[in-house]
């Protein structure tokens, strides 16, 4: 196995931010009037648009109003976030620097929207690692679909089964399994199920663990 680059999600895998998305979405849909619990908004982590309305409205039926629950949630978190800022995950900007020193090529593959994902790794000081960075927006299809893997590599140059891709959540791990990364799961907010553990090459407990991993498959 020879890897050359490493792709990461970044809500819940470099920033600790996913846990604001499922508690600001139930925030928005419950003002609503829709009694959003925090399994629904797991269940639409890393999820492209399109998917995410179909999901929403097989728990909370055909008027459920996507868009409007969608800017309550933006509404909600940016009220948050300038307030109390953006945290990072554990050895985010240590794994990142680890890699660039061992020449590692790196992009972020996120469904949040480019400036957006732009501001969030300037304040949190991580920007400059990245090589690439690829947005659901600027793909067809995005996750659990492969096309944000696809392109990321793509991007670097690389063959999809160069990369790791560092996931937290069961749509991401499949998004980039189906692009034929290797895939590493980083559990956030939940553990992987069966189905997910058969798509993931390597469980670790946190970022750090990466390097461990790196030298294994070197060796």
């Amino acid at each position: 196995m020879n890897i050359e680059g490493i792709i990461f999600d970044m809500d819940g895998v470099l920033l600790d931010t996913e846990k604001l998305y499922v508690k600001f979405w139930c925030q928005g849909a419950n003002f609503y009037g829709y009694e959003m619990k925090e399994y629904h908004a797991l269940s639409i982590r890393s999820m492209a648009r399109p998917f995410a309305i179909e999901k929403l409205k097989s728990y909370f039926g055909e008027d459920f109003d996507y868009y409007k629950v969608h800017e309550k949630r933006i509404e909600l978190m940016d009220k948050f976030i300038e307030k109390n800022g953006i945290e990072t995950k554990p050895y985010a900007q240590e794994i990142l620097k680890f890699l660039k020193e061992n020449h590692y090529k790196t992009a972020l593959a996120t469904a949040t929207g480019i400036e957006k994902t732009k501001t969030y790794l300037k304040q949190t000081g991580l920007y400059d690692y990245f090589d690439k960075i690829v947005c659901a927006s600027m793909v067809e299809r995005g996750k659990p679909e492969p096309d944000i893997y696809l392109k990321a590599a793509e991007l670097l140059k690389l063959n999809p089964d160069e990369c790791i891709a560092v996931e937290d959540s069961p749509n991401g791990i499949k998004s980039a399994h189906r692009a034929g990364c290797i895939t590493v799961m980083i559990p956030d907010l939940d553990l992987p199920d069966e189905n997910t553990k058969k798509n993931t090459y390597k469980v670790l407990g946190n970022l750090n663990e990466l390097k461990k991993l790196l030298a294994e498959i070197k060796s």
